[in-house]
């Protein structure tokens, strides 16, 4: 379930900066159509940081709603409170998600057997697939090697969306592990490299404008065919490049209001785009084709 090209989709806002239900649901269905293999709201790209405890759910709820059991919806439901990542993760299973993506508990920066810890709770707590989240530029703390193999060992932790950058990392786990825990890249320029040593996919981010491309890049490594597959790789690297010129989701929801999916608006502490990368990155979609 865990595999293919997935996207990690945004949360729009209206112009009041109320979560845009209407745009939201419109760009499920533009995912669907482009052949999207799993759907992630809530996220770090969905802005979760900054949703209340009252729309998560309701973000969720929206996603499965409008999938209607067509693709997988994995539900990002962690936290850095173990219980409230149980609290947020049973709602999803009533719900009616497929599956959880936990994000490493940050800011409190616990050990390596807090992390085992955590997740064993969580699995131990919630009946449903669940995928590790790593990604310490953010979190502040790596889930290690070490530690993902020994939460392999849990039956329902099916999987890691790893994006430590770290392509040795990755590469360790895979080895040791890769028949009891599927890696995903959580890096859209490492997506290619991460999938040719055995990951299954991406959880990407330019899929939420590029969902086709990604979708095509990711099959031709399924399909072994890895001319392709690089060349295709290669020639998405600068528009992966563009997603991250500021933090996330600032440069991947000012591309979806410029295709005139949603509006561009973020919750503070996020902000607009500085003007001079505002520039770069609509020069950058023209190349595309994308505006």
């Amino acid at each position: 379930m865990i595999k293919g090209s997935m996207v990690a989709i945004i949360t729009p806002f209206d112009k009041a900066g109320n979560f845009d239900e209407e745009s939201y649901r419109q760009l499920i269905e533009f995912q669907i159509e482009n052949g999207t293999d799993v759907i992630v709201p809530c996220g770090t790209t969905g802005e979760s940081a900054t949703l209340s405890f009252d729309e998560h759910p309701r973000v969720i709820k929206a996603c499965i709603e409008q999938v209607n059991k067509r693709i997988p919806v994995v539900a990002g439901t962690g936290a850095n409170n173990t219980a409230e990542a149980i609290h947020l993760s049973q709602n999803a299973k009533e719900m009616g998600a497929d599956g959880l993506l936990l994000v490493c508990p940050y800011y409190n920066k616990p050990s390596q057997e807090g992390i085992y810890l955590h997740y064993k709770k969580l699995a131990e707590e919630v009946a449903l697939p669940q995928v590790l989240y790593n990604v310490p530029g953010r979190t502040g703390v790596n889930i290690t090697a070490a530690t993902t193999i020994r939460l392999a060992e849990i039956s329902n932790i099916v999987a890691i969306k790893e994006a430590s950058g770290d392509l040795t990392q990755a590469s360790e786990i895979i080895k040791c592990a890769g028949d009891k825990i599927d890696v995903v890249s959580g890096d859209d320029f490492l997506t290619f490299p991460m999938m040719a040593c055995g990951a299954k996919g991406v959880i990407s981010v330019t899929a939420n404008i590029a969902p086709a491309q990604v979708k095509q890049m990711v099959t031709a490594v399924q399909n072994g065919d890895y001319v392709t597959a690089r060349k295709l790789h290669l020639d998405l690297l600068e528009l992966h490049q563009a997603m991250f010129i500021e933090a996330n989701p600032v440069p991947v929801k000012t591309s979806a209001s410029l295709m005139g999916m949603c509006t561009k608006d973020v919750r503070l502490p996020l902000c607009e785009m500085q003007p001079a990368n505002f520039v770069k990155l609509q020069a950058v979609l023209k190349k595309f084709n994308l505006i």
